[in-house]
């Protein structure tokens, strides 16, 4: 691809009424899919708690950093405003993909303690960006594929000019067994479809639309899909499916089944996040009865290059996001993040052309 026939910045999509204002339990959202089990349980019974703080201390993955590079000093969650990057990848025993495998979604989380709010950006998968691992642009979800958990997240960096301070990520094996660990979670289904399930099988999830109870699968297919919309409707699907299993974590009955949730997350979760810090997140969601939590996209445009699929990001409303982010956090606006690109940004590399 020249640089002149990169996606251009034009034409701005209508704005998607996607934003919304939740209070209250959402703020659980951040905790999923182990904070929010595993501090549930403290009220639960010691062996709970102990067999929690067992199952994060074995997901702790350190990826050589002890803070941002945007950050001076790390930050303490007790006290600061911090980001959590949730990470969903498509990784599972049948692709056999442990280790190469990419972000099926991404969600930037925010939260300003003085406000008491919190900022959820889900990215788009195939949006087109600059990934400093390969010093090349391509789709945002290659990046993890590329270089891991840290690739990943330096990504997310330096598209947004912000700090990542944690993350969370988790596999299909988690997703699903969460859901079924609950019993099921209630959405409503916009349309008919089909779809694979985690095993890759063709069509084999099918779904009537309408408000109905998922199974982990059907659930895993539902936050899935793109058959009938796009990557922007689909990153609301995700988040109405957390919101979903908050609503049912949150249960009297539940809560009884939070030893099944613990066993499901296991071996399918990792994270930079410790359990002492853990309880930093805990004063930080109960000192405050409600809080302000708006859900929101990157806009943009699709764009199709050699027959592959990307999504062009609206540059002003990045810009928008950018700022909006850096006052969340409070950062100072003079924070900026140098281009490395160059004549980079006119490869193209279509590795992924079969596997997009």
């Amino acid at each position: 691809m020249t640089k002149n026939n990169k996606p251009r910045f034009q034409g701005r999509m209508a704005k998607r009424k996607a934003r919304r204002k939740k209070r209250g339990k959402l703020f659980w959202f951040l905790l999923i899919p182990f904070l929010l089990l595993g501090i549930g349980a403290i009220g639960w019974g010691t062996y709970i708690y102990i067999k929690a703080e067992n199952i994060i201390s074995d997901s702790y993955e350190n990826i050589g950093r002890d803070k941002s590079d945007y950050r001076k000093e790390a930050v303490d969650p007790g006290k600061d405003n911090v980001s959590i990057l949730i990470m969903g990848v498509d990784e599972n025993d049948h692709r056999g993909n442990k280790g190469a495998s990419r972000t099926d979604s991404l969600i930037l989380a925010t939260l300003n303690k003085k406000e008491n709010s919190i900022k959820l950006l889900s990215i788009p998968r195939d949006s087109y960006v600059y990934i400093p691992e390969r010093e090349m642009f391509d789709k945002i979800n290659h990046a993890h594929y590329f270089g891991g958990t840290k690739a990943a997240i330096d990504t997310v960096e330096h598209l947004l000019d912000v700090p990542v301070d944690y993350f969370v990520k988790v596999n299909f094996h988690a997703f699903i067994e969460v859901v079924d660990a609950l019993g099921g979670v209630t959405v409503d289904v916009p349309y008919e479809f089909k779809e694979s399930n985690s095993m890759d099988k063709r069509d084999s999830i099918h779904l009537y639309p309408g408000r109905q109870q998922l199974n982990g699968e059907e659930a895993l297919a539902f936050a899935r899909t793109r058959k009938h919309d796009n990557d922007i409707a689909r990153g609301q699907r995700q988040l109405d499916i957390i919101k979903a299993i908050i609503s049912r974590s949150a249960s009297i009955t539940s809560v009884l089944k939070y030893d099944d949730v613990l066993e499901a997350v296991g071996d399918n979760m990792a994270t930079n996040i410790s359990f002492p810090e853990i309880r930093g997140f805990v004063s930080y969601g109960t000192t405050v009865k409600n809080f302000d939590v708006e859900s929101f996209s990157l806009e943009g445009d699709d764009y199709w290059v050699n027959g592959i699929y990307y999504w062009s990001i609206d540059e002003q409303n990045l810009n928008e996001t950018k700022e909006k982010l850096k006052e969340h956090l409070e950062l100072e606006k003079t924070i900026t993040t140098t281009d490395p690109a160059g004549e980079d940004e006119s490869e193209y590399d279509g590795a992924f052309d079969q596997a997009s």
